[in-house]
């Protein structure tokens, strides 16, 4: 505890001097009266059930192993992470892991998941059961291949009738469509033949749909718009109807778009709450993080214009939550990896081993990964330094690393006496700067700055921060993020098969 106390203390004493002020720091500052977003970082397209006292929501998890994080909360503001639905990779599935959706029935959790089918990347919907939130969940493989696509699976429970909704022919030369299936009433199988709920005539790129039943009419959320990226256009719409397979009657507005602080919101699921009042847990951009931290989960309140029955959005009137940190430290000190660690699903599992408080993180070969074996964290703020204390000397790379995929990153480490900045942009490695070091145990940061402008530091024993510079100015970051998701920091090790990088800490701050 010691140890711990005082690196901790002195990074974060560190961290104030670059600092604007604390509220860049931490979400949920009662002193702001807001809760959003409760779930920082990136999570899109979120899912949520209500069970007994607690809520239960998870996420697209795309190409992050291991698969769709799951949450828990007892009041919708704070949520903790308490694992994943998968730890290991489902049989038939490769890649896209994409709008888990969470179903209560009989007692048992259900998640309908997106994956693209190892035989032929075929974007199918899957399902997978478990027998209580905490449990393991047991895939039962593919419930629908329909076309070149079915995605954002919803699943809709009418008196006990069971529909599964999905977007179809995002693929294909003709428009898209929100169609709906009768299922089975263990929810595990399909019955009788498709139905359309809406279609894209207006080439709106429907998606991301949800349904909720009140005063006679089915109300059907949906997303339009581009979903990701720097030219997202999201937009939450709304359609109703006197019977499920409808005919749907559309509003003629969005009834969540861009605000003030946030951009793109959309694909999320209604839950209704212990005090009876109903809230919609969707993702946005947050517009000065933008997609270097990803789209976050976001809460509104729902209610409905006693007029004309439709419904609309208003700032939730939960009580803002206490303050809640956006940092994230890791001393080691237990025998199992920290749940909030992911790595590239392209490439296995990360070798990794805890002993004595240190980490020891096995090594890829370049030939199978240029970057090498890393595992990462959510960032939960564009601007944030990471730390770690590299230790010994090893005659491979090891150290920090801002993840965008196998062949876009950035990276600060140690190479035998070496301190290296280096990086991979589209597959080219270059090293940008290097200085022979005098310790053993340096202790290494990056600092980033509003997602895309980097800076690179080192400490050696007794002595102040220094920093390397990138051709004498900060470093350009600004190709990292992917298409949809936001880039990881954290460690990597790159050397022969059996080499083992040895880290006493990591931390990430925000700032």
């Amino acid at each position: 505890m010691i140890r711990f106390s005082f690196w901790l203390f002195s990074i974060s004493v560190l961290l104030l001097s670059f600092s604007t002020n604390a509220s860049d720091r931490r979400f949920g500052d009662t002193s702001l009266k807001k809760v959003n977003p409760v779930i920082p970082g990136d999570i899109p397209d979120p899912s949520v059930i209500h069970i007994n006292d607690s809520y239960y929501a998870s996420g697209t998890s795309s190409e992050w192993g291991p698969y769709f994080p799951l949450f828990k909360s007892t009041d919708l503001v704070r949520w903790n992470q308490i694992g994943y639905i998968f730890q290991e990779k489902p049989a038939w599935a490769i890649s896209s892991f994409w709008a888990p959706e969470l179903f209560y029935h009989h007692n048992k959790i259900f998640a309908y998941y997106v994956a693209k089918r190892k035989t032929d990347s075929v974007a199918c919907i899957g399902v997978a059961v478990a027998d209580h939130p905490g449990a393991t969940f047991h895939d039962r493989g593919i419930l629908l291949a329909y076309g070149k696509e079915a995605i954002d699976p919803f699943v809709f429970n009418d008196n006990g009738s069971l529909y599964l909704t999905f977007k179809a022919y995002g693929l294909d030369r003709r428009p898209i469509e929100i169609l709906g299936y009768k299922l089975s009433e263990d929810g595990l199988k399909l019955e009788g033949q498709p139905f359309t709920l809406l279609r894209d005539d207006n080439h709106t790129l429907m998606e991301g749909q949800c349904i909720i039943k009140k005063n006679n009419y089915y109300y059907l959320f949906y997303s339009a718009g581009n979903c990701c990226g720097p030219q997202c256009s999201y937009n939450v719409r709304i359609a109703r109807a006197n019977h499920i397979t409808g005919p749907y009657q559309t509003f003629d507005k969005p009834i969540l778009a861009e605000e003030a602080l946030w951009k793109c919101p959309g694909h999320g699921t209604v839950v209704e709450a212990k005090n009876r009042k109903l809230y919609y847990l969707y993702h946005a951009y947050q517009k000065k993080d933008d997609i270097y931290t990803g789209r976050q989960g976001m809460l509104k309140e729902l209610l409905w214009d006693k007029n004309t029955g439709w419904p609309h959005f208003r700032e939730p009137t939960l009580p803002a939550s206490n303050a809640r940190t956006l940092n994230f430290v890791d001393e080691f000190n237990t025998n199992e990896l920290s749940n909030r660690w992911q790595w590239d699903i392209k490439y296995h599992q990360p070798s990794v081993k805890i002993e004595k408080s240190r980490l020891h993180l096995g090594s890829y070969e370049e030939s199978e990964n240029k970057i090498g074996a890393a595992i990462t964290i959510r960032p939960y703020s564009g601007s944030y330094n990471i730390y770690t204390q590299i230790i010994g000397r090893q005659p491979f790379l090891q150290g920090l690393v801002v993840y965008g995929d196998d062949h876009n990153a950035i990276g600060l480490g140690t190479l035998g006496n070496k301190l290296r900045v280096w990086e991979i942009h589209d597959g080219k490695q270059q090293i940008l700067n290097e200085e022979v070091l005098t310790d053993s145990r340096p202790r290494i940061r990056i600092c980033a700055k509003n997602g895309e402008i980097y800076r690179f530091f080192y400490q050696l024993r007794n002595k102040k921060w220094q920093e390397i510079k990138v051709n004498g100015k900060n470093y350009d970051g600004a190709f990292l993020p992917r298409w949809d998701r936001s880039p990881r920091p954290g460690l990597i090790a790159k050397g022969k098969v059996g080499s083992q990088a040895i880290f006493a800490n990591f931390a990430m701050l925000s700032r």
